[in-house]
């Protein structure tokens, strides 16, 4: 695959800091696999489609999992934004809804046999009048 994000040195030197200390058995490549949680995380993609190229899925998740658990993404975040200078918050939100062009028409029915005005009583002597028919 050739559309591959890999993080650069420079990102992985800014990182480093908020990386845990590895205990005992030395981790596998941290560029690696934090490369690959973000494809993965970007492309919306479930852990087993992962490419090849960053390893064993069951690593990527493994990491993502361990990691948020620890906080460490919120850290990284939270350490990225301070060392921005930003003295005001900003935050960005990518959500929004769209309505029907006919949405706005669902109430009005002619000459159908619900209105929205109909109260659930008489909805219900309605259906039981229809019934005994």
């Amino acid at each position: 695959m050739s559309n591959l994000y890999w993080l650069s040195d420079a990102q992985m030197a800014r990182l480093e800091p908020f990386f845990p200390k590895s205990h005992g058995k030395p981790r596998v490549d941290d560029r690696r696999v934090l490369s690959g949680i973000i494809f993965i995380n970007r492309n919306g993609l479930r852990w087993r489609d992962a490419p090849k190229e960053y390893g064993p899925h069951k690593t990527l998740y493994n990491r993502w999992k361990q990691w948020s658990d620890k906080g460490i993404f919120a850290q990284m975040l939270i350490g990225l934004a301070a060392d921005h200078g930003e003295e005001k918050t900003v935050m960005i939100d990518a959500t929004y809804l769209n309505a029907h062009r006919t949405a706005t028409s669902l109430g009005v029915k002619k000459g159908g046999a619900w209105s929205p005005d109909r109260t659930d009583k008489g909805r219900h002597e309605h259906e039981t009048s229809c019934y005994l028919r």
